[in-house]
């Protein structure tokens, strides 16, 4: 019988997370089928269960469930419980297990497709959200020279770090005056609404990876760091490398992720 997997979330009609599984399962020869799934604002518990009771094995949980994923599993990784967060849901006869793969999927994208050591980097992360939380403690685990959390307001920042036991700075935007950095991330949500961030030009050094966890869009985050001569990268590998975690988690068998990532820009 073929195994039953989906994507939760609201909005979901855009979600590429079907285009990339099926991709994976064709490569790999696994037996699946996968799919979107909306779930009202206030009804994620319910469509969760009602895929339990309907015979599927798992689900990816997107924007805005993360949080309530987090809060319906029996039982959590330590990826998930670092992250505060759930985006991967494993289903078995007793349990709801989660895990978060969102920082895997990062750093993956960054040290393979990019070939960028983490190691010893000195790292920027804009914004103290949700997905900023996320990618904390894999990127963490890296051994970075320095890692620092900037935000609107200083207060955020100041409490997401304190999570992390003075491996983290915090400051604001206008903090970032006289810092440079070789990896900026931007786990803003500003490339939504064609936001510029108010961070100087100077954190971007020569040849630096700027980093845009949105994707499919030329962000002005991206435009300011192309003009500062960085490398600039979006988050569409982020996101295949994210589901072959998931999907590995799944199946076993880890896909390869370069031909499903060139099948989505050629789209």
């Amino acid at each position: 019988m073929t195994d039953k997997y989906a994507v939760i979330g609201n909005p979901i009609a855009h979600s590429k997370s079907p285009l990339i599984h099926a991709a994976f399962a064709k490569q790999t020869g696994q037996d699946i089928s996968y799919e979107a799934m909306l779930a009202p604002l206030d009804g994620f518990t319910a469509k969760v269960l009602e895929l339990i009771a309907q015979g599927y094995k798992g689900a990816n949980v997107t924007v805005p469930f993360k949080f309530e994923a987090y809060n319906l599993c029996d039982v959590l990784t330590e990826r998930a419980q670092h992250a505060g967060a759930v985006n991967t849901l494993i289903f078995t006869i007793n349990h709801i297990k989660g895990d978060n793969t969102d920082g895997a999927g990062l750093i993956r994208d960054i040290a393979s497709n990019f070939g960028i050591a983490l190691q010893d980097a000195r790292i920027l992360i804009l914004g103290a959200g949700g997905a900023a939380q996320g990618v904390f403690q894999p990127i963490l685990a890296q051994q970075p020279a320095r890692l620092v959390v900037a935000n609107r307001t200083l207060d955020k920042a100041q409490k997401m770090a304190s999570q992390f036991a003075n491996k983290v700075a915090a400051c604001t935007f206008e903090g970032l005056k006289n810092q440079s950095f070789d990896i900026i991330i931007n786990a803003t949500s500003t490339g939504l609404t064609d936001t510029a961030l108010p961070i100087p030009d100077t954190i971007f050094t020569k040849n630096c990876l700027a980093y845009d966890m949105m994707y499919g869009r030329e962000t002005p985050f991206m435009a300011q760091a192309r003009a500062a001569g960085a490398q600039v990268a979006d988050g569409l590998g982020m996101l295949v490398e994210q589901a072959a975690e998931a999907f590995y988690l799944w199946r076993g068998v880890r896909p390869q992720t370069a031909p499903v990532i060139a099948q989505l820009r050629k789209a």
